[in-house]
């Protein structure tokens, strides 16, 4: 069994707060409600990661089915939250006999993920302007020392330098360590390491999306090369060249990067749901209404 953390240090208040400002996928489960004899009371909480849990609803096997029930919510990538019920003498097999309805939010984590290459002056506003948002950032860049000193405390925030050996730049290397889906953006120092760099994702294949700071002269030049690559008209439609939401002004650092963070908003997932939301609202009727039998 995974890590059970039940020590002051692993408080569920704690580690909810660390994952949320991480965007890393976990559970939150509530005690509700409860009837007859039960182990803890309602407002008892519990976090459940993949990995690990923090705190405790009480133990026994109530509290494996509550974290099997939830990281099977994580696993299949769900969100939101919804109601489990809990017969202590039945479902459960415990001597209690109580009954427990427990509360399970489900959060996956980042909305999106973005693999941004350059640590320049765009790139550093890039990552300002991103900062406050759920997402994960991953960030390369072949330089010694490009990134700034206080990148390693900065949440969601992964940093990571491009090898460079006898052979030059390990482009590829940095682009198979990106996970599936993941929104590229290429703004390094070094034109034909740009140029590398949109190759070897488009070879990829999988990006959620692929852009390109530069000027349309620029992309022009890169289309005919990537094109005598073996690059097919539909793949090289697909980068996007110059970055930045459509109608945007000025060429400052900042200014590229706002737009840039505005374009990436266009491109977030739609995360549109139904009206009603969570846990029916009879279902928490018939669970906490008294009986009059």
């Amino acid at each position: 069994m995974p890590r059970h953390d039940t020590t002051a240090a692993g408080a569920w208040h704690g580690a909810l707060d660390r994952l949320q400002r991480q965007a890393r996928p976990h559970a939150l489960a509530s005690v509700v409600g409860t009837a007859g004899s039960t182990p803890r009371e309602p407002g008892t909480k519990m976090v459940i990661t993949p990995e690990a849990v923090h705190d405790t609803l009480g133990g026994g096997s109530f509290e494996y089915q509550v974290i099997e029930v939830a990281r099977a919510a994580l696993a299949a990538g769900e969100s939101g939250s919804h109601l489990e019920a809990f017969p202590l003498g039945g479902r459960s097999g415990q001597c209690c006999g109580g009954y427990v309805h427990v509360l399970i939010e489900v959060f996956t984590g980042a909305e999106m993920t973005v693999a941004l290459f350059g640590a320049g002056h765009v790139g550093q506003a890039l990552v300002e302007v991103l900062a406050p948002l759920p997402w994960r950032l991953l960030w390369f860049d072949s330089r010694d020392e490009a990134f700034p000193a206080d990148v390693e405390s900065r949440e969601r925030l992964s940093c990571r330098r491009i090898t460079v050996g006898a052979e030059g730049v390990d482009v590829a290397g940095a682009v198979d360590s990106l996970p599936a889906g993941c929104h590229a953006l290429v703004m390094t120092h070094d034109h034909a390491e740009d140029r590398a760099l949109v190759d070897a994702l488009l070879r990829r294949g999988d990006c959620a999306s692929l852009g390109l700071i530069g000027s349309a002269s620029k992309w022009a030049s890169f289309r005919r090369r990537l094109g005598d690559a073996g690059h097919d008209a539909s793949a090289l439609d697909t980068v996007r060249c110059p970055i930045g939401v459509p109608g945007a002004k000025g060429k400052r650092p900042y200014e590229i990067a706002l737009a840039t963070a505005a374009e990436l908003l266009t491109l977030k997932p739609d995360t549109q749901r139904p009206d009603r939301l969570g846990v029916a609202p009879e279902t928490l009727r018939d669970a906490f209404t008294p009986s009059h039998d």
